[in-house]
């Protein structure tokens, strides 16, 4: 008997599901890390800026840094629009370290790219996804990963959880392999709709991750079991 018939959708999923960092921030990535559920890292151009991260050089010093802390995917993102552009900064970027995906937009240029890499063996993130167009040419050409930006589709009164939702049984029902990364994540309770919609992966900011773990009751059941203990103790 397959029992997973009678299973929700988003409990078969949970196993899988996987937590990166979106930041580039390294006192955040290794909070995460110490945590012990960080699985990898998304980066971009506005998150390197945010760290005064400036320079071709010193960015790409700053990815290494953060693939030597997580023992997981590190997306780092091209900054080139044009074809040519993106295929040497990705394969740059992609010869930094192991861990690097390179993450390009979902544009006809961006899409090229990923066919490219995807024949090279390099591992790509196709970022900047907000229909379900866009995220079937993506796995059509080979994307490792494919980022619904969850958050910006909220803002503008659209579906953000539901397109992941779409996505996931577009890529369940033809078997592409692309996984489904749920970006721009604001706030904890994203996770949770990402978790039930069966992403793949959320990348969320650290205080959203951080905020899994709040609960009233944890918080007065904690306190109540201490205060019984120093009671009987002293």
């Amino acid at each position: 008997m397959d029992i997973t018939k009678f299973i929700p959708l988003w409990i078969i999923y949970l196993s899988d599901m996987k937590f990166f960092i979106d930041t580039a921030n390294l006192d955040q990535i290794r909070e995460a890390h110490d945590l012990g559920v960080l699985d990898g890292v998304t980066t971009n151009p506005s998150l390197m800026a945010k760290e005064g991260i400036k320079g071709t050089e010193n960015q790409y010093k700053h990815y290494v840094e953060i693939c030597n802390i997580v023992n997981g995917d590190v997306s780092a993102e091209v900054i080139s629009t044009d074809y040519d552009g993106m295929v040497r900064e990705g394969e740059e970027l992609a010869a930094l370290n192991e861990h690097i995906v390179v993450k390009l937009p979902c544009t006809a240029d961006g899409i090229r790219a990923v066919k490219y890499f995807a024949g090279k063996g390099i591992r790509t993130n196709c970022t900047l996804v907000f229909s379900i167009g866009q995220a079937l040419l993506a796995a059509k050409a080979g994307a490792t990963y494919v980022s619904p930006f969850v958050g910006r589709l909220d803002d503008i009164s659209e579906d953000g959880t539901g397109l992941i939702r779409d996505i996931v049984e577009m890529y369940n029902y033809y078997g592409y392999n692309t996984m489904v990364l749920a970006a721009s994540i604001r706030h904890t309770r994203h996770i949770i709709d990402c978790l039930k919609a069966g992403a793949d992966v959320a990348t969320c900011p650290l205080a959203a991750i951080k905020g899994l773990l709040n609960h009233p009751l944890t918080d007065s059941g904690l306190a109540r079991f201490l205060e019984d203990y120093h009671r009987v103790n002293g």
